[in-house]
């Protein structure tokens, strides 16, 4: 059909985006490490600010979405931004070039995340919401994890002698195929408002109850959930070598892609509230079992489960807010819950690097385990089911 036509290649942008993405990302806590001496309270501020910094960005260009109609174009921009952003990790020359990289790439996530779920939303029918953003989070995360195992198999046969700036570098291949893909996407021609229409801040006052809500409930439960980065330097400090880590990281993604469609589906069938509420409560076990697993084996089972968190709540999520949502704020809403996430990650990446650096490595995962445990009883006790 059509419509999934339209899905599929937006999730092929995202395929090659995330091969080329991961290639990078679960290398920077190690290269920060490595190369400038950086602690986990450096990586903490060079992750909140990064995705703060670009977290209002992402309301702006929701607004921009609604306003103009130019999803196509806006999502592309936000793309390219990756390839500068692996262009400015090449010349980088210290943890402050580094942050002005994660800074550009965050950015460019900011402003392509809103324009690309209106396009996804819009391709398909409401009975068929959470199954579309699952079959794009599918291919996304597919990419992800394929872009962990080129890294894997680089850092496997490299060893000690592993070049980073060598694989930034390749990393700006897969990101051009993404590009390639938006020639096959189609956006829907609306008409566009008219230039009387009111500011977004005014629109946002009008939103239902249910969705303040929530957005609510993601800003608690962001603040406890602090950058993939400490996950990675977990397993680091857990006796996994650089090679393991990247490998668990690659468990992590390829359970996110296989459930993620069928769990969009069954948000689809069942309701987003079914999935949400046991969404935090795993993600709560999962910090948990960050905080306290000793073993590889346990170690490589709490990654298994933090890919089933991710796959009952990514599709869940952005269906619920696309669906409640004013049809002419679709683009607005989804980047304002995309926006509320950014920008209590700073707190929360800042206050994760202060826990580690203070309490041990346990620390931040307990606090992030407490706040998601709350997340899910406000959900539990104070959100009406939809659908």
């Amino acid at each position: 059909m059509r419509k999934w036509r339209n899905v599929f290649f937006l999730g092929l942008v995202s395929f090659f985006t995330d091969i080329s993405s991961e290639m990078v990302y679960p290398l920077i806590p190690l290269y920060l490490v490595s190369a400038f001496g950086a602690t986990p309270a450096v990586v903490g501020v060079i992750e909140g600010i990064a995705e703060s910094a670009a977290s209002l960005l992402k309301v702006f260009s929701g607004y921009i979405t609604d306003r103009f109609q130019k999803k196509k174009a806006t999502a592309f921009a936000g793309y390219a931004a990756g390839i500068v952003y692996k262009l400015a990790l090449l010349f980088a020359g210290s943890w402050a070039g580094i942050l002005g990289a994660r800074v550009i790439d965050r950015a460019g996530k900011g402003i392509r995340t809103a324009p690309r779920d209106v396009l996804v939303s819009e391709s398909a029918g409401k009975d068929d919401l959470g199954k579309a953003f699952g079959l794009h989070k599918a291919l996304d995360m597919s990419g992800a994890a394929l872009g962990i195992l080129a890294t894997w198999f680089v850092l496997r046969n490299m060893g000690d002698g592993f070049d980073y700036k060598r694989m930034f570098a390749l990393s700006v291949i897969p990101a051009a195929l993404g590009l390639c893909m938006f020639f096959f996407v189609k956006q829907r021609k609306d008409p566009r408002p008219g230039k009387d229409r009111e500011p977004f801040w005014k629109n946002i006052r009008k939103t239902d109850g249910q969705l303040r809500l929530y957005l609510l409930v993601v800003f608690l439960f962001t603040l406890g959930n602090s950058s993939n980065t400490f996950i990675l330097l977990k397993a680091k400090s857990a006796g996994f070598d650089a090679v393991g880590v990247i490998l668990l990281y690659f468990v992590f993604n390829i359970t996110a892609s296989v459930l993620a469609m069928p769990c969009g589906r069954l948000s689809d069938r069942i309701g987003r509230k079914k999935l949400l509420i046991p969404g935090y409560l795993i993600f709560s076990l999962c910090y948990l079992g960050f905080a306290f697993a000793s073993g590889r084996g346990a170690m490589t089972a709490v990654f298994v489960l933090y890919g089933v968190y991710t796959a009952l709540i990514v599709g869940a999520e952005r269906a619920f807010v696309a669906e409640i949502a004013p049809p002419e704020l679709k683009g607005t809403m989804l980047g304002l819950q995309s926006t509320v996430a950014g920008i209590a990650l700073l707190p929360a990446s800042v206050i994760a690097g202060l826990l580690w650096n203070a309490f041990g490595s346990a620390a931040p995962f307990a606090f992030g385990a407490g706040l998601s445990l709350a997340a899910a009883l406000l959900l539990l006790f104070y959100m009406k089911p939809v659908r």
